[in-house]
Order: structure tokens, then C-alpha cells, then sequence
């Protein structure tokens, strides 16, 4: 069994053979989590491969990205995400070797669907990427969170009269 392949999650339907997703991951399911699946991530925050722990240790932990909290290992549908912030509902994913066998990247690519098919914006990195060039994954995380800001995933809800931040220009 893939490391981060689980059984499938109550009340998300599997069709077609590639466990697509039904569920919207937002507040009212705290975002898509996978209480079956705790054991098992808490095991994997354990052994954390180097270039996880080197992403959570130089960019992630103790909301060191941009102010948002990321979670590790965290059990989302029927999977394990290695990063989540649900504020931005954005999953951080770190590849190794394996991940370039035919099965596996066949079984990546449907978890990342039904990851976005529920909400999440899915970014990917290969080992190497991460040891080798932290500067540029950090860069381009926080692109993307800045993109996220820029486009909310969600509308504000009707009657919010919330104004964005003008970046102190008003």
C-alpha cells in the first residue's frame, strides 16, 4: 500500500474507480478531515522523509509562511495531505523517488483531483526541488498564497461589508 493511500472515507462517494470526490471541504466538515485516518498521520509526522521535515522546519511551522498556520500530515478525505492550511484551503505536497512509478503518479494525480474537486488548491514538489532550492519552493508558495488572497477561493458571504486591505495606500 502507497504510504499516503487510505481507505475510503464515509459519506464521500467513489465513482468510476477513481474515488471521486462529492464532499466541499469548508468549515462546516473542518475542511474535508479524516478522523479515521489520525493514527495513521500521526505515525507518518513521525517519519517525516528530509525534504518534508526540511519544508516544515524552514518555511511552515509556527506560521512562518505569510502568518498562516500549516498543518502536517493531516488527514483530509481519503488521504494524507504532508502540508494543509485550511485558512487557504492549500495542500503542499512533497514527492520522492516513487512518485515517478507509473502507479503512483496514476494515484497522485486522482488524489489531486478529488483534493480540488473538494476545494483545495494542490501545489506539488519533488524531494530535489526542496533540498536543493528551498529558496525558490519558499518563493513560490508564497506566490501562490498571494494569488489565493487575490482571488478567494470563497466569496464573502452575502451582507459582508468587510473591505479588503489596501496595503495602507487609503
Amino acid at each position: 500500500m502507497n504510504r499516503k493511500s487510505c481507505p475510503p472515507l464515509a459519506g464521500v462517494s467513489q465513482r468510476d474507480g477513481g474515488g471521486e470526490a462529492s464532499m466541499k471541504a469548508d468549515k462546516t466538515n473542518n475542511y474535508g478531515y479524516n478522523k479515521k485516518l489520525q493514527p495513521f498521520a500521526n505515525k507518518l509526522r513521525k517519519e517525516m522523509t528530509k525534504a518534508e521535515a526540511c519544508l516544515w522546519k524552514y518555511a511552515l511551522r509556527a506560521r512562518r509562511m505569510k502568518g498562516y498556520q500549516f498543518r502536517r500530515q493531516r488527514p483530509v478525505l481519503n488521504y494524507i495531505a504532508d502540508f494543509m492550511c485550511k485558512e487557504l484551503r492549500l495542500v503542499i505536497e512533497v514527492d520522492g523517488i516513487t512518485h515517478f512509478q507509473e502507479k503512483t503518479v496514476i494515484k497522485d494525480k486522482i488524489k489531486t483531483r478529488n483534493l480540488e474537486k473538494a476545494g483545495f488548491k494542490v501545489i506539488q514538489f519533488s524531494d530535489d526541488e526542496v533540498l536543493n532550492n528551498m529558496h525558490g519552493v519558499i518563493w513560490q508558495i508564497e506566490d501562490i498564497i498571494d494569488g489565493i488572497k487575490d482571488h478567494p477561493l470563497d466569496p464573502p458571504p452575502a451582507g459582508d461589508k468587510t473591505v479588503p486591505d489596501s496595503g495602507g495606500m487609503g
